[in-house]
């Protein structure tokens, strides 16, 4: 089997998605981590680049809406932990 750049993409976004659902599940972070959102951002970003290339476009869309989802709690996160707020000073 021979995997080309996007498959590589796509699956190392499944690896991180995994990860941080298994890291969910054995309470290794929670909901308010970054860490759990940023894992979650990058597999979708991987999976956003593999399903564009194959043109699975519900896989995409369902990607677009993983990362977005991501996004807006990485940023609401950052914006009230007071220990984030301190590191971007």
């Amino acid at each position: 089997m021979i995997f080309d750049i996007y498959s590589v993409l796509g699956w190392v976004g499944v690896i991180f998605i995994i990860l941080a659902y298994i890291l969910f599940s054995t309470r290794k972070v929670k909901m308010d981590y970054v860490l759990y959102h940023l894992l979650n951002f990058l597999g979708a970003l991987g999976l956003i680049v593999s399903t564009f290339v194959t043109e699975s476009w519900p896989a995409l869309t369902l990607s677009l809406i993983f990362a977005g989802i991501s996004i807006i709690y990485i940023v609401k996160i950052l914006g009230t932990k007071p220990k984030y707020r301190d590191l971007r000073n």
